[in-house]
């Protein structure tokens, strides 16, 4: 949805038009220059599993985007930038902040333009395509009950992950209240086809309770037949909606819970872990994930220039010395790996031209090897459910099991092994950083834990290293968004 500058010209009517349009328009696109009703689209299975395709097309695009697909590790400290190249006309070689997250990337985001209005646009939108499949699926005449309730179990995950994904970037952490009764958001469980409403945000214990009523219901619905065309890792099932759950439960310092769900998928979903041997040709394959992997969506098939546009590679790829993106890794996390370390291999390390004093200089930059091919949004693999497992286990008094889990972790990674469960809880901190980076963590972690973001090297905000607590550490509702609604009450600062 396109954003007015003005909001005097930002009428009522208008925004309303366009919500419907946008809510449906990737489904209802039959062919070129013909268009039908949502009635007629979601009156048969063919037409709600097109509706169910077209949102999880939207949810990759959502997640993969600039902006979230680089938030956390970029607020958290994993990620600087890289210089301008040689092929540019002017300002060879200086290093400056991407325009599309200036703003956030300072703890200054503006709410009357912000960085992330489309996320959060986005996110509602991909909410209410789910809420219309949810409506319409049980009275589909041709679907079997086994059917039916695969679909509706896959949209409600969805919906509960994007009400999740949105409460991370737009609710401080679970802990910030001690019964977590500050400001969550809305959660919207009607589409905007049955009339529109104005709510106002759920508190966080209310939100969290609503996301993991989602999912549960859900997995008590799962049959994990696949309905759609295309690999089985790129559509939520039983075991990928149980890692949701788990991190989830993670996020609301539910230990038990935490450590139960885990320990399900660990036990019970058939993955394995990548080995040693493994571990580096497995992220430096083409076009396929790492076969630990419990959900990563498909990226669009149209990109034809070979260059992966449409992948995390757009920000993360390095091809030559004048053709590269981004955004690449920190000093801060590289020097967290020991000399041992497979994981040192995950980067690689390039040449590149840099101003320094008025003068042109190569320097080494380190790109992650996790999106050199044509990658896709990590969204979920076994890994993080290991590191669950032993920071639940942690709080639960069981460190030997902690232990356990994280030298398996560790093990794999041919770091050195505890042997001893001192300072578990940084290590368990530390780990999950070295081993999820860039797939959309750390930033979180780090308000999870209480903790203040530490970015050194290469940071070029006027604002690295804001302390907890602090209200900048969550964005402002779209000012569009307030306007609409009276009731929906802004964070605080914006």
């Amino acid at each position: 949805m396109n954003y007015f500058k003005n909001i005097k010209q930002f009428t009522f009517s208008i925004l309303v038009a366009m919500l419907l349009l946008q809510s449906c328009s990737d489904f209802l696109e039959q062919e070129p220059g013909t268009q039908i009703s949502v009635t007629e689209q979601l009156a048969t299975k063919n037409g709600v599993l097109q509706a169910l395709n077209g949102t999880y097309r939207e949810l990759e695009a959502n997640l993969r985007s600039e902006r979230f697909g680089t938030y956390a590790d970029l607020q958290g400290g994993n990620i600087k930038f890289t210089p301008y190249p040689t092929t540019r006309s002017s300002g060879v070689g200086e290093i400056v902040t991407p325009t599309n997250i200036e703003n956030l990337y300072s703890f200054d985001d503006k709410s009357v333009d912000s960085d992330f209005a489309s996320f959060y646009t986005g996110s509602y939108d991909i909410i209410n395509q789910c809420n219309l499949i949810l409506e319409f699926t049980d009275a589909l005449p041709d679907a079997t009950e086994t059917e039916k309730n695969e679909i509706k179990a896959e949209a409600l995950t969805i919906r509960a992950y994007s009400h999740f994904l949105l409460s991370e970037v737009y609710s401080q952490n679970y802990g910030f209240t001690e019964d977590a009764s500050h400001l969550g958001i809305i959660y919207n469980t009607q589409s905007i086809t049955k009339g529109l409403k104005y709510p106002a945000r759920e508190t966080v214990a209310k939100t969290y309770s609503l996301i993991i009523e989602d999912i549960t219901t859900a997995l008590s619905l799962y049959s994990n037949t696949l309905l759609s065309a295309g690999p089985a890792y790129s559509y939520f099932n039983a075991t990928s909606a149980k890692a949701l759950l788990a991190r989830v439960y993670l996020s609301k310092s539910d230990w038990k819970n935490a450590y139960d769900t885990a320990n399900d998928v660990i036990t019970n979903s058939g993955v394995n872990l990548m080995s040693t041997a493994d571990y580096i040709a497995q992220w430096e394959k083409q076009d396929t994930p790492v076969s630990e992997i419990l959900l990563e969506l498909s990226i669009p098939g149209d990109n034809s220039s070979g260059t992966g546009a449409n992948s995390m590679f757009a920000f993360f790829g390095y091809t030559s010395e004048t053709v590269y993106n981004n955004y690449i890794a920190s000093q801060d996390l590289l020097d967290l790996y020991s000399a041992t370390d497979i994981r040192k291999q995950m980067f690689l390390e390039r040449p590149i031209l840099t101003l320094i004093n008025n003068q042109l200089v190569k320097v080494n930059y380190y790109f992650t090897k996790k999106f050199q091919g044509n990658a896709a949004y990590v969204s979920f693999r076994l890994s993080e459910q290991y590191l669950i497992r032993a920071e639940a286990a942690l709080k639960l008094n069981n460190t030997d099991q902690a232990k356990t889990d994280l030298n398996i972790i560790r093990g794999r990674a041919n770091a050195s092994l505890l042997t001893d469960t001192e300072n578990l809880e940084d290590a368990i901190f530390l780990e999950r950083r070295k081993e999820l980076c860039f797939e959309g963590h750390l930033f979180f972690d780090i308000v999870r834990n209480k903790k203040s973001p530490s970015r050194n090297d290469g940071c070029i905000s006027l604002n690295c290293s804001p302390s907890y607590p602090s209200p900048k550490f969550v964005l402002p509702i779209p000012l569009n968004n307030i306007y609409l609604n009276a009731n929906l009450k802004q964070n605080e600062s914006y």
